[in-house]
């Protein structure tokens, strides 16, 4: 356990995680406001979720580590509701199973989307190099800096935000 910024952090071992949650809830911390993980390669992700007690104004951060080969930890559903979508969305953005979970489908990619597009080792389509179709980056043929076609949104009409008169 240490402590900064007035936040108190402490760190389990991943049997010790939904003991710790049901431990905290029971000591007031009855607001469960979010759950991650952060990619630790090559070795594990950390799951950290973030808890606040009204009644005292503190706060707590929990984090555990996964084995990046096997990556499952016991779901917090059954303590915390609020952790659904957040479960969810670490399983499908990294790949981290939460055993028990009541319903651990994807929630935010397009159906058939393969990999975990927040895992570092997740090649993203933007980062494959591309030429330039020019010769020259935009702006530097010395015909002036490039200008966008400018346009309304639909349904706007056409002399929208003119004077009158002009």
């Amino acid at each position: 356990m240490s402590e900064s910024f007035g936040q108190t952090t402490v760190d389990v071992d991943p049997g010790d995680w939904l003991g710790l949650l049901e431990s905290a809830r029971a000591g007031g911390y009855e607001f469960f406001d979010w759950l991650t993980a952060v990619d630790e390669p090559p070795e594990a992700f950390a799951v950290v979720a973030h808890l606040f007690a009204p009644v005292s104004h503190a706060h707590l951060l929990l984090r555990t580590r996964v084995p990046r080969a096997d990556p499952r930890l016991p779901s917090a559903v059954g303590v915390f509701r609020g952790a659904d979508w957040h479960e969810r969305e670490t399983f499908e953005m990294f790949g981290v199973v939460f055993e028990g979970h009541p319903n651990l489908v994807p929630l935010l990619l397009p159906d058939g989307f393969e990999g975990f597009p927040l895992r570092k080792d997740f090649v993203l389509a933007a980062r494959v190099a591309k030429a330039w179709p020019g010769a020259k980056e935009p702006g530097e043929s010395g015909h002036g800096s490039p200008s966008r076609r400018k346009t309304l949104p639909p349904g706007v009409p056409a002399d929208w935000g003119r004077e009158r008169g002009t």
